[in-house]
């Protein structure tokens, strides 16, 4: 009989016993240590009523005991809904309200009166998490679930629940199923064993959202694993430094927050290459970063409702094509088909023409599933990203692309990023404005200066209305540029 997913993630989390399992702040917790903490929290929730395959809700941080909760959820075949803590109680409070679940286990902080008394609303059982004793708590007054409410029950072979980044507007939540961990961990790994005594396996991104699956891909193979809760320039290069890491996925914002830090090159020694995703890097930053530590920075493309990547770079194609196709995100995984179509007709566009990516993966569904991201394939299947669709500005009739305008507005040796936004305008629909964020140590350019480097590159039309210079973009805590706070910088601007 053929093993389950499940089954070979319980054996996984098995396999550490007294060993090694998750390092987080200084200290290794081992198998056994994780293992009991899931324990204790199934045992509480148990005794609040809450039935074995009903499914929980997370508010979720990247702590030691959040992680247990996760990899016990998905060792016992429990379905886990993520919410984001970085929210206000009141938002969190409406996330559980609208998830409607048997329990809610969040940190103990995290208990906050607006979000004690939405579980309450809600009927949810609530347990405390904390990395001090008591570990394991229930909370006061939600010590069991209402039994007389109708909860929301388990889908049918789905494990997780994650949320998207939230870049363009509010998170949603993307359902994963049981079947799809299997490809998760593939593309993760590239179905790569690590050898022996390799060096751990590196998580810092959000476990809301696709930060997880770096857990779940070293749960399963056996992997230690080092937790950051959030990124630091200085935590992530202690972390490099004392793991000897060789490899990190990690976002653009990282790889410009390393060349500005100056980190020293002997700091980064133990790395191979680094992988880039969740956004586009901009060739300067790259050859930068590239020229002044050694390290190959690859191009990587995936997305949350996929549970991991579309596309990688072999080293075979590395070899072959690795000067030729540099700004390729690499070629479809071997459980991935990949094609281009136009967004209004639907058709394939010739070999080399940009268009929405639309991917069909048998794990997932039998359908092709169509994106947001515009992008191009060319004759030897490589994948070229140009931006996102649903990003697009519709300037009475204009379609402009903002990372176009960003490309242009970071050439200008005083930006050390843009990013480029639709705001409503009442005769055109929406106009195009530019938040800047400026160099250190450098004159701050004006906004004809920026507005003349449009205009000389591109049609009139993308040049924006308005430009706000900023000491740093506001990000989320996936360290993307969020869309809606830059929008905000418009606003505040019009009313002063």
């Amino acid at each position: 009989m053929t093993e389950t997913f499940t089954e070979r993630f319980a054996a996984g989390l098995a396999g550490y016993g007294d060993g090694q399992c998750i390092e987080f702040e200084g200290r290794w917790y081992t198998g056994d240590e994780v293992t009991a903490y899931a324990d204790a929290i199934g045992a509480q929730l148990r005794a609040a009523g809450v039935d074995d395959d009903a499914p929980v809700g997370l508010v979720v941080r990247n702590r030691l005991p959040h992680a247990a909760a996760i990899i016990g959820f998905l060792a016992a075949g429990r379905a886990v809904s993520m919410i984001y803590s970085f929210q206000s109680p009141e938002a969190i409070g409406r996330d559980i309200e609208t998830l409607n679940l048997s329990a809610i286990v969040a940190d103990s902080e995290d208990w906050t009166d607006a979000v004690i008394t939405a579980a309450k609303r809600t009927g949810s059982a609530g347990v405390a998490l904390s990395v001090t004793a008591p570990t394991v708590t229930a909370v006061p007054g939600l010590e069991r679930r209402d039994e007389s409410r109708r909860h929301t029950e388990a889908e049918p072979d789905v494990a997780l629940q994650i949320l998207t980044s939230g870049t363009t507007g509010p998170p949603k939540r993307q359902s994963i199923k049981t079947r799809v961990l299997e490809r998760t961990v593939f593309s993760v790994t590239s179905g790569e064993a690590a050898p022996p005594g390799a060096p751990p396996e590196f998580s810092y991104w959000q476990f809301g959202g696709i930060g997880v699956c770096q857990l779940i891909a070293g749960i399963y193979n056996g992997r230690r694993i080092v937790i950051l809760e959030r990124f630091t320039v200085d935590g992530w290069v202690n972390a490099v430094k004392t793991h000897g890491i060789k490899r990190s996925g990690v976002q653009p914002a990282v790889i410009r927050m390393l060349l500005d830090a100056d980190v020293p090159k002997e700091d980064l020694a133990s790395l191979d290459f680094l992988i880039s995703a969740s956004g586009p890097l901009d060739p300067e930053t790259r050859d930068e970063f590239e020229a002044r530590y050694g390290i190959a920075v690859k191009l990587a493309y995936g997305a949350t409702e996929f549970a991991g990547s579309l596309c990688a770079w072999t080293p075979e194609m590395e070899r072959e094509f690795g000067a030729s196709k540099r700004n390729s995100v690499g070629r479809a995984l071997p459980d991935t088909q990949l094609r281009i179509v136009d967004p209004d007709t639907g058709a394939e566009p010739p070999t080399g023409e940009r268009g929405l990516v639309e991917a069909k993966i048998a794990a997932i569904s039998d359908d092709w599933i169509r994106t947001t991201d515009i992008a191009s394939i060319d004759e030897d299947g490589f994948v070229t990203l140009h931006g996102r669709a649903d990003g697009a500005i519709n300037r009475g009739g204009f379609k402009i692309l903002p990372e176009t305008v960003r490309r242009v507005l970071i050439s200008h040796p005083a930006v050390r990023d843009a990013c480029v936004v639709g705001v409503p305008d009442a005769r055109l629909g929406q106009v195009p404005f530019a938040a800047v964020e400026v160099t250190p140590g450098l004159p701050v350019p004006t906004e004809d200066e920026l507005e003349d480097m449009v205009r000389r590159s591109l049609p009139v039309y993308n040049v924006p209305v308005a430009f706000v210079m900023v000491d740093e973009l506001p990000r989320n805590p996936a360290l993307k540029v969020s869309l809606p706070a830059v929008a905000a910088l418009y606003e505040s601007r019009s009313k002063t």
